[in-house]
């Protein structure tokens, strides 16, 4: 009687692991044709699995923290210096001293550049921001990710050392003797577009870089940048409200906001060389080890290089309903803040009391804001709830259009068409708190969702994917705000 008994099922191949254990023993297996078809099974794993690289002292979370502030610099430092934007867009012939910072008690003595300067600001921020989210989510596989974010670092950096030159431009040298008040502040309108739209354009190939690169890591880094973008909005706010606090002029403040930004973008070329000598970062971005399997001539095909392939129907088909959400989340939030929030005045306002005449406008439409925006994205990257549940965060999504009529009855000035329902300031601050907070927890939950609901070689095309909605979020928000400043 044969000593080997086959136990495998019927027309099933047989594999080299069966015999593992008599090679040990001594026992020769038993010989078969050649025409036999086999099945040769390799693990490529080692046989006493190695310890992971550990991030010590947590430095590259700090970094990821650091680089989520920097990507959304060039958004929060120019939205943030609204008075420098007012005094550069004021009428010179103007003899009371309010209308040069635009906030006089009289809303409609805004120039028509000081009231629709931020919601211009918006579309040239968001709209190229979004054609290159999704050009990065088609063509990130051709240009490394390592030129795409040192590219973008260098182009930003000196686009906005651009910006800081501007500064101490005289854009008011033939104003008074003009007959068109505006011919030059027009000429300086349309250059800061330009640099507008070349900053975002470079900052969201940064953005879907980053986020890209941080769809192979754990939902904890996810967080901290997502976390760290917040974290910029409430920097920015208080640069401004301490600039307020000193009683600096507009072009000082904005001197120090924009020269602040440029060591934050220096510093982030230099943690993002640190960043990418890790051990633990270059773990994270190598292909991790995977089975693999190879069939002899006679019993099927290699299947190797369909198992790695990437597919980007495949991956879109994986993650658009958790694209669809944060696109409404932003949708929503875009088309009101801040071309919306930046207008609404306090109740108290022209009473001569300085919380209701100067500081009402940053503390509640900048720093209230991207405050509980920043507590629930980090709220968000603890409970992880609901984790993968993509339907739930598209209803949750869905449900904030409920700020829509509660934004646009608020006391923004000037209006001329819908009457003002919300008049207590105590309501508004509500409202933007839980406007912020219910943007930051949901954008967080569906970015870091997103990308483990795919395999791990799609994961950073997920997380492209995923930025590449946002962005279109941001820019149909941005479109929509210009006919909600004009509809009130």
């Amino acid at each position: 009687m044969d000593d080997h008994i086959n136990t495998q099922p019927l027309l099933q191949c047989e594999t080299e692991s069966d015999f593992d254990d008599d090679d040990d023993l001594g026992i020769s297996p038993p010989q078969h044709s050649v025409d036999d078809p086999t099945v040769v099974t390799k693990d490529t794993k080692p046989l006493f699995k190695q310890r992971d690289p550990q991030d010590r002292y947590s430095i590259a979370y700090i970094i990821f923290y650091f680089l989520g502030m920097t990507t959304l610099i060039p958004w929060n430092f120019f939205i943030t210096a609204d008075d420098y934007w007012m005094y550069k867009f004021r009428d010179v012939n103007a003899s009371h001293p309010a209308s040069v910072f635009g906030n006089s008690s009289e809303g409609m003595s805004r120039t028509p550049l000081q009231k629709s300067f931020t919601a211009y600001l918006s579309v040239a921020s968001t709209v190229p921001s979004t054609l290159f989210l999704i050009a990065n989510s088609a063509l990130s596989h051709r240009i490394s990710i390592h030129s795409r974010m040192l590219g973008s670092f260098v182009a930003i950096l000196g686009l906005f050392v651009i910006t800081t030159v501007f500064v101490h431009v005289d854009t008011d040298a033939c104003e008074k003797f003009s007959a068109n008040n505006l011919h030059d502040q027009e000429q300086f309108f349309y250059v800061t577009m330009a640099i507008v739209v070349a900053l975002n354009s470079a900052g969201a190939v940064l953005t879907g870089g980053l986020f890209g690169m941080l769809g192979k890591f754990s939902p904890a880094y996810i967080s901290a940048a997502s976390s760290g973008q917040s974290l910029g909005g409430i920097f920015a706010a208080v640069a401004e409200i301490v600039s307020l606090w000193l009683g600096a002029s507009p072009q000082l403040s904005a001197f120090v906001y924009f020269m602040v930004a440029n060591v934050f973008l220096v510093l982030s070329i230099v943690f993002y060389l640190v960043l990418i000598r890790a051990v633990f970062f270059k773990y994270h971005m190598e292909p991790q080890p995977q089975l693999s399997v190879q069939f002899e001539p006679g019993c099927a095909p290699s299947v190797e290089e369909h198992v790695n392939s990437l597919s980007y129907k495949r991956v879109l088909s994986k993650v658009w309903v958790y694209g669809i959400a944060v696109w409404m989340c932003f949708f929503v939030s875009l088309s009101f803040y801040p071309a919306l929030t930046v207008l609404v005045e306090s109740q108290n306002k022209g009473h001569g009391n300085a919380w209701n005449d100067k500081y009402f406008v940053p503390v509640v439409a900048y720093l209230i804001y991207s405050l509980f925006e920043f507590l629930g994205r980090v709220l968000a990257g603890r409970l992880l709830l609901p984790h993968q549940n993509a339907p739930a965060l598209l209803l949750m999504s869905a449900a904030r259009v409920i700020f829509v009529p509660l934004l646009l009855y608020c006391n923004a000035q000037p209006r001329q068409h819908l009457p003002v329902l919300i008049h207590e300031d105590a309501i508004y601050i509500l409202i933007v708190v839980l406007f912020g907070f219910t943007n930051g927890y949901l954008v967080n939950i569906t970015m870091i969702s997103a990308p483990k609901a795919c395999e791990y070689h799609e994961q950073e095309m997920a997380a492209s994917i995923m930025s590449a909605f946002l962005g279109v979020g941001l820019s149909c928000g941005a479109l929509l705000s210009m006919a909600i400043v004009s509809l009130i």
